[in-house]
């Protein structure tokens, strides 16, 4: 929703809204997929919004795009391939390739005016673009994961936008299923998984989704995230192994620069509260 100073998300049920100041809108098209704004906000510089929902700013983007990355990648005990379904905006892409470990990160949105608008209005998201281990392909991930071979990656990142429309079929038991067969056998996806105070059934049928489909090894953290729903968003791990702890020396001694992952927060994001453990107890 936008009037003449501030776009607002309204959140359906949740009787909640969250509101920018803007300065300008940017752009606007629709594209094949969805609708595609972006604005020059008063406080958290250029904002990127699908179908009417905040996915991107400059000023937070960094919880987000780091938590989805570097708690799956620390956690893997040598992750070499890496694919991205969704991710357009790239953020969680240059994260990715910090790593010295991965050999390849293949990143597969839909839709390539995402991609492209990232590149105008974030090129600070998109600076890893043509890294020679970075391959950006504009196809449906659920249909490339779906006819991908066994043992083809180590973690598949699902940086997606909310369960629906395009991104719907990215919460189901069958896509699970997909990711499952061709994952190595150490192999782990994270999810974006919504917010706790917002979506907790959500969370919750998408962990058991993701179980029944055989990643049966279920982590969720939680992180600080203003843009969206609530302001606190978390994102699930699914492996096929049993999840060891992560590799906190390595964490601790990461070789680049991130703004707010480290080893202790990555710890910390590993504790539940009270009612998140209470509801998925209920679910067993």
């Amino acid at each position: 929703m936008l009037d003449a100073h501030w776009f607002t998300e309204i959140v359906p049920g949740a009787e909640s809204a969250f509101s920018l100041k803007i300065k300008n809108k940017l752009h606007a098209e629709q594209s094949e997929f969805q609708y595609l704004e972006i604005y020059e906000t008063e406080g958290f510089g250029n904002l990127m919004v699908i179908d009417g929902c905040t996915m991107v700013s400059t000023r937070d983007n960094f919880f987000y795009h780091e938590m989805m990355s570097h708690t799956a990648l620390f956690t893997h005990p040598a992750p070499k391939k890496v694919w991205i379904i969704g991710g357009g905006d790239c953020g969680t892409l240059r994260e990715v390739l910090k790593h010295d470990s991965v050999e390849q990160a293949i990143q597969i949105d839909i839709d390539e005016r995402v991609t492209r608008l990232a590149e105008i209005y974030f090129p600070e998201l998109c600076e890893s673009n043509n890294d020679p281990r970075a391959e950006l392909k504009f196809i449906d991930g659920i249909k490339w994961v779906k006819d991908a071979a066994p043992n083809s990656v180590d973690i598949i990142i699902v940086d997606s936008t909310d369960p629906v429309g395009p991104a719907e079929g990215l919460f189901s038991e069958q896509f699970y299923r997909d990711c499952y067969n061709c994952l190595t056998p150490n192999g782990m996806v994270i999810q974006q998984s919504e917010s706790a105070l917002f979506h907790l059934p959500l969370i919750g049928e998408m962990r058991d989704a993701m179980s029944h489909a055989g990643l049966s090894h279920l982590q969720t953290l939680f992180f600080p995230q203003c843009l969206y729903p609530s302001g606190w968003w978390s994102a699930t791990i699914a492996s096929k192994a049993e999840l060891a702890e992560f590799r906190k020396v390595d964490a601790a001694a990461k070789t680049f620069a991130t703004v707010y992952y480290n080893a202790d927060i990555h710890q910390a994001a590993l504790a539940q509260p009270e009612f998140f453990k209470q509801a998925m107890a209920k679910r067993a």
